[in-house]
């Protein structure tokens, strides 16, 4: 399979928002695989971003007036034509950021499941709800929601599909226009979206991507914007989360994990082995919720470890855009350093390699081996820094009380992953995790596949949540509606009003014998 032709290219480049496209500075865009340009994309500036949002809020007027069953069906549709255009989406996915296609392959489904999921139950998570009123008889309650106005999406490259579109089709159904700072390395991801979205009905102005550094775009989303989504660095989120909140203005983000896996000594070994390498090396490990630190029980630690080692060792790198690759490249360059001075450093301060810890340049230049080490210390920044890549360290541990107490010792909370010998037990051990998914016998798909719950962090790991009714419902303001009749709070008609006021405690007090008061 051949990458993304210039002729795609440069359909969807048309598709930016940003007039005058053609006279404007350019990017590269690389080929992860060969390091190779693959096509060039206009840099947006800030005034382009605010007339995107400007454009946006002009539309999103309508756009939330419309009701909420026909802007479900745009997004029924959208998810019918991501099937339908899955090969070209893996490709452009595979070209953008090197992934193998297996995992490029799951976000074409992952994208196409949400836009499902909200646009099948959405519309019943929006509708307005009757609550207990004040005065049981008196007092009619209705909670409503509408619109925040404009959400702006800030996505990163490591799931240039699904992060670029799962939070905006809830924002979408809500009744939002979205305006998306998608990365610089993965533009055209989002481009090859929005082109989707546009044939399944939604109007362009309503879904704007605008390229460009996130410095000048990023900053102008913040500044602009009615709600803000970002995915990207913990410190990068603490920076957003914080102007945000000085314009008083709805944020979420998920952001960094250090993500463990608990394997106790009644586990099945080879499932964990098989478990373990997805966990970790999906995506080449570019994945917040990938697993990077694992403690095994001592007493099938050495089986474990063995096996594991083997298994990584025994994985297939490729540089293809076919199913034949276990694991692909990493995104670029600053990945693959950021990635060698981990494992670099921790050799010099005492680890052990059990398999991989090299480059791969004979494949392509942004390849790294999956990279397994034992020994490893708290003097060694992969200790409790996030690595971001292909990399997991292993610690044997005495007691699964333990390993429970060692994954909570970190500031991050993103996600866990737990092998044990029952369910019932593994429950148990998921209850006592700080994380804001636990998956049992998985490392991440389970959770994050089950788009009814919420997703997302605890700690430094994210604020927020995507997925779920969370996820649609933080897009939208709820308003409460009471209407009071009969008994006021000044009193009765025809009852004095010092006898009122008397009566009134008891009156409240009684409530507690009614259901749900």
């Amino acid at each position: 399979m051949p990458k993304p032709s210039p002729s795609y290219f440069k359909r969807l480049g048309a598709l930016v928002a940003i007039d005058d496209a053609a006279s404007r500075p350019t990017r590269p865009i690389l080929e992860s695989y060969s390091g190779a340009e693959m096509a060039t994309i206009p840099v947006g500036t800030a005034e382009d971003l605010e007339l995107a949002v400007s454009r946006a809020r002009a539309a999103q007027g309508a756009w939330g007036d419309r009701p909420v069953a026909e802007r479900a069906k745009v997004l029924n549709t959208f998810a019918e034509l991501v099937h339908i255009n899955a090969d070209s989406l893996m490709d452009i996915a595979q070209a953008e950021t090197g992934k193998a296609r297996i995992y490029a392959q799951e976000e074409v489904l992952d994208v196409a499941m949400t836009a499902r999921f909200y646009a099948q139950n959405g519309p019943k998570m929006l509708a307005d709800r009757k609550v207990p009123g004040m005065l049981p008889g008196a007092t009619d309650v209705r909670v409503t929601y509408q619109p925040k106005g404009v959400v702006g999406v800030i996505s990163p490259w490591n799931y240039p599909l699904t992060l670029a579109v799962s939070d905006a089709v809830a924002a979408l159904l809500a009744g939002n226009g979205v305006v998306i700072k998608p990365d610089s390395n993965t533009p055209y991801c989002a481009l090859a979206l929005a082109e989707l979205l546009y044939q399944a009905g939604l109007p362009r102005e309503l879904y704007a991507v605008v390229p460009g550094a996130g410095s000048v775009v990023g900053q102008a989303i913040v500044a602009t914007t009615d709600y803000v989504m970002f995915t990207g660095s913990s410190a990068t989120g603490a920076t957003l989360a914080s102007q945000a909140g000085a314009r008083l203005i709805g944020f979420s983000a998920e952001l960094g994990g250090k993500n463990p896996m608990i394997i106790t000594r009644n586990a099945d070994i080879d499932k964990a082995v098989a478990g373990a390498a997805r966990a970790c090396y999906s995506n080449s490990g570019q994945l917040c919720i990938s697993i990077e630190r694992i403690y095994v029980d001592r007493a099938i630690s050495d089986e474990f470890t063995a096996k594991f080692a083997q298994h990584v060792k025994d994985m297939t790198l490729a540089a293809t855009y076919d199913f034949s690759a276990d694991m692909g490249s990493l995104v670029s360059a600053q990945q693959v350093e950021a990635i060698d001075a981990h494992v670099t450093d921790a050799i010099a301060k005492g680890a052990k390699v059990l398999a991989g810890g090299r480059r791969r340049a004979d494949l392509g230049p942004f390849f790294y081996e999956p990279t397994v080490l034992a020994d490893v210390t708290d003097q060694m920044e992969c200790f409790g820094d996030e690595t971001f890549g292909p990399l997991v360290s292993l610690y044997p541990v005495d007691s699964t009380d333990e390993a429970i107490k060692l994954a909570n010792d970190t500031d991050y909370g993103l996600n866990a992953s737990i092998f044990a010998g029952s369910d019932a037990e593994a429950q148990k051990i998921a209850d006592q995790i700080n994380a804001g998914t636990v998956n049992i016998n998985e490392g991440y798909a389970a959770a994050w596949g089950s788009t009814a719950a919420p997703m997302g962090g605890m700690g430094i790991s994210g604020m927020g949540r995507r997925h779920g009714e969370e996820g649609l419902l933080k897009y939208c303001e709820s308003k409460t509606i009471a209407t009071q009749r009969f008994i006021g709070l000044d009193g009765i008609r025809g009852i004095p009003q010092s006898v009122y006021l008397k009566v009134t405690p008891a009156l409240i007090k009684s409530l507690k014998f009614l259901p749900g008061r």
